[in-house]
């Protein structure tokens, strides 16, 4: 009985593990799914430049190598 129980027990675990995800994301009309599909590649091609943003890449270092003074001497 406890053998039938666990079986049970793991063939509904993998049933339910098996079926997430499946969900699709983009519309069935053709002309709103190549919007959506536009959008998205957009998005995904504008992260680099967020991304130097965020890390200030596209800012000049002020660490230098020499320590400047910048004053007249």
């Amino acid at each position: 009985m406890a053998r039938r129980i666990a079986l049970a027990l793991l063939a509904g675990i993998a049933v339910a593990a098996g079926g997430t995800g499946c969900i699709n994301q983009y519309a069935s009309d053709p002309l709103i799914r190549q919007d959506q599909l536009l959008n998205q590649s957009e998005d995904i091609r504008q992260i680099g430049e967020t991304w130097r943003r965020f890390w200030f890449n596209d800012q000049p270092s002020h660490m230098t190598p020499m320590r400047i003074h910048g004053g007249i001497m």
